[in-house]
């Protein structure tokens, strides 16, 4: 399906892909173009993948979200064992 998609969609889609909302921009291009999933998601990756190649700057970096938590978990610990060996 070459269904035309205006400007504005076309804008929201691009956005979604520069934030990494994959599935946001899939979902517009379905709403828009009445295309199947596959049709969508295929024609998804391949403005993703163009869209990286002239325009990498735009993409948001994805910020690991692991080692916080783990750190922080670890010093309780820590803590914990110093005061109970204190204690006794």
């Amino acid at each position: 399906m070459d269904t035309p998609i205006p400007d504005d969609k076309l804008t929201a889609i691009k956005e979604a892909i520069y934030s990494g909302h994959t599935i946001e921009a899939i979902k517009i291009h379905r709403e828009t173009t009445h295309s199947g999933l596959m049709e969508a998601k295929n024609a998804i990756e391949k403005l993703e993948a163009d869209l990286r190649a002239t325009s990498p700057e735009k993409f948001v970096i994805q910020r690991s979200r692991s080692g916080c938590f783990s750190v922080l978990a670890i010093l309780v610990i820590a803590i914990g064992i110093l005061c109970w060996s204190a204690a006794r």
